[in-house]
């Protein structure tokens, strides 16, 4: 019976000896945890922002990668399953 109170015993002091080790690792948050400003607002403007600029904003690769996507599925129509697969 005495053994089985000591394993309990170790293992209090364990979980104990970890929570000590996290306490002494993870900073303090603190008593503010929201932020000073709202981020929700800017949020919506960058995606207005985003929207906005429509198919000119995707670079000039995208486009070439696409072309050439076109090109081979035109030469080869077989591949066009697998390609619908990859995508």
């Amino acid at each position: 019976m005495k053994s089985r109170d000591q394993g309990t015993e170790t293992r209090d002091q364990e979980v104990q000896r970890v929570k000590r080790l996290l306490h002494s690792a993870l900073p303090r948050i603190g008593d503010e945890r929201e932020p000073d400003r709202d981020l929700w607002p800017a949020m919506l403007r960058r995606m207005d922002e985003h929207a906005s600029r429509g198919p000119a904003s995707v670079p000039w690769f995208d486009w070439a990668l696409g072309g050439a996507l076109l090109a081979f599925a035109a030469m080869a129509p077989r591949t066009i399953p697998l390609i619908l697969y990859y995508l």
